[in-house]
């Protein structure tokens, strides 16, 4: 069984979620937490919030036990972009991209193990 938790509208853009998801696809709960616990980027402590929410999700509302599951598969997608100016020279005008990031994490219990 598998059970979920959505983080939307991150301020922080993909590739910065995606370097952290990266270093703890498909390992066990725990060993996620610890990892993300001394990583020093920001978005290790986003990451490490989604997968406790999903722990919970699986805890309370499956009745899953903790010590079984693991992340079966974590996503990084592109929310929507916050266009600011900057304003250069001759009168001229930059535009900033503020870019956001959904999450998605998945976890499941060891039972129905996939790749």
């Amino acid at each position: 069984m598998e059970t979920k938790a959505v983080e939307k509208y991150i301020r922080m853009s993909p590739r910065k979620i995606r370097y952290v998801v990266d270093m703890i696809k498909s390992k066990p709960i725990e060993d996620a937490v610890d990892i993300l616990s001394l990583t020093p980027r920001e978005a290790a402590a986003v990451v490490k919030k989604a997968i406790q929410s999903a722990v919970a999700n699986a805890t309370e509302n499956h009745k899953m036990k903790e010590e079984d599951l693991f992340i079966s598969r974590i996503l990084v997608n592109e929310g929507p972009t916050l266009k600011r100016f900057r304003p250069r020279a001759r009168g001229r005008a930059t535009r900033i991209r503020k870019r956001t990031s959904h999450l998605s994490v998945y976890v499941s219990n060891g039972k129905e193990k996939e790749a």
